[in-house]
């Protein structure tokens, strides 16, 4: 596997955080959705938007040559921040 891509053990610990954290945004999402109307529909449209955005600035990323330690850490803050804005925390 080229250097580039290999993951370092702390990599495997934030892959397995982001799996954690997403579960929580991804739960408190679908209650929001869930719930319907006005604010359904926003989060929706927002949802759609945040991850076209994430997907174009990873790959940017990776053709500028971040690692993909740096592309996990950016995606867990994202998720996090989006957990606590759908908590209400």
């Amino acid at each position: 596997m080229p250097a580039a891509l290999s993951a370092a053990p702390s990599d495997w610990y934030g892959l397995a955080m982001l799996g954690l954290e997403s579960q929580q945004a991804i739960a408190s999402r679908m209650m929001r959705l869930a719930e319907g109307g006005a604010a359904a529909h926003a989060e929706a449209s927002r949802m759609w938007l945040e991850k076209l955005a994430a997907a174009t600035h990873a790959g940017e990323r990776l053709m500028k040559g971040d690692s993909p330690g740096k592309l996990l850490a950016g995606y867990r803050r994202k998720v996090r921040a989006n957990a606590r804005r759908l908590s209400g925390k």
